[in-house]
């Protein structure tokens, strides 16, 4: 049977100050970086990364810095695989994965997902802050009853009876007493704003039209949505699927059955961190998935990759 791979593009949370060090190991992965603007666009000195971890989980740092170490690690490999059948990417990195599939230029990715965090930045007021918590280990109806309304939403589905809430700091720290009282698992995730929340309606408005501004080519390989996990054709359909993808909630559950059903055999998250591959591990025990960071050279990488993949 012919492999058929899948591109996996990550969201926040695996960030690290050597995160880039494996596509650096690439002349042609270091040089094409060093053009995008990155620092620039993450607020940083040159050839600087933030000395603390906290400063890492800074929206306005992340964004840029992730798609950027997910886009270096696509160009130091994408001459030596096979052409993607599918590319997915979680939370910000959807936006990612409309640089790796070609639709988007690198540069391009790196400056809409500053732009992207500076507006999502904008939609938390100083005395209601925002948060996210991730709860496993009860069912969604029975999760909905503890939501109030308007200030706590689920965010991501990502398993069964595995959410991501986002939404009012105070309300979800009522949550988490709540789930500890029930015996159910629930942790607090460095991410400051309310993604892909209602409360995030005002940065997808505005966002749109930055969008619409960029300059956008066919794809060359098939993308999904991670709103309904549906493949994206398009201009009109990027567009759609990256402005609602902010305030609405996303279904990675349903992206992995895409994945499955589109007969992959094996995947690979570009990284940083590796909790794609493990989802996808757990719910489709047939797709061999690893992630880039679980590599210690390209060299062993790319050889894992054509073996699997010929």
């Amino acid at each position: 049977m012919t492999a058929r791979l899948a591109i996996l593009c990550p969201g926040q949370g695996g960030q690290h100050p050597g995160m880039f060090d494996l596509a650096l190991s690439d002349p042609a992965a270091a040089a094409a970086l060093a053009g995008w603007g990155v620092e620039r666009a993450a607020g940083l000195a040159p050839q600087a990364l933030p000395a603390s971890p906290e400063a890492l989980h800074d929206n306005r740092v992340a964004q840029p810095l992730l798609v950027a170490a997910t886009l270096a690690m696509w160009q130091a490999l994408r001459t030596a695989v096979p052409a993607p059948a599918l590319v997915a990417g979680y939370s910000i990195g959807e936006l990612a994965a409309y640089g790796v599939a070609g639709m988007l230029a690198p540069a391009d990715v790196v400056g809409l997902a500053a732009q992207r965090a500076a507006l999502m930045d904008a939609c938390v007021e100083p005395d209601r802050p925002h948060g996210m918590l991730a709860v496993s280990g009860l069912a969604e109806t029975a999760l909905q009853a503890l939501l109030p309304a308007g200030a706590l939403h689920i965010a991501i589905d990502t398993g069964e009876a595995s959410f991501i809430v986002a939404g009012l700091r105070d309300a979800l720290t009522e949550l988490e007493a709540n789930c500890e009282i029930r015996g159910v698992n629930a942790t607090r995730l460095p991410v400051k704003v309310a993604s892909h929340t209602p409360l995030m309606q005002a940065a997808a408005r505005k966002f749109r039209p930055l969008l619409d501004a960029a300059t956008w080519a066919e794809p060359a390989f098939p993308l999904l949505s991670g709103t309904s996990a549906n493949p994206i054709a398009d201009r009109s359909q990027a567009l759609h699927a990256l402005t609602e993808q902010i305030d609405t909630r996303i279904r990675w559950s349903a992206c992995m059955d895409a994945i499955a059903e589109a007969g992959v055999t094996v995947a690979l998250e570009l990284g940083p961190g590796a909790a794609l591959s493990r989802m996808l591990r757990e719910r489709h025990a047939h797709i061999e998935a690893r992630s880039a960071s679980e590599f210690r050279s390209l060299a062993g990488l790319l050889g894992w990759l054509q073996r699997r993949c010929g």
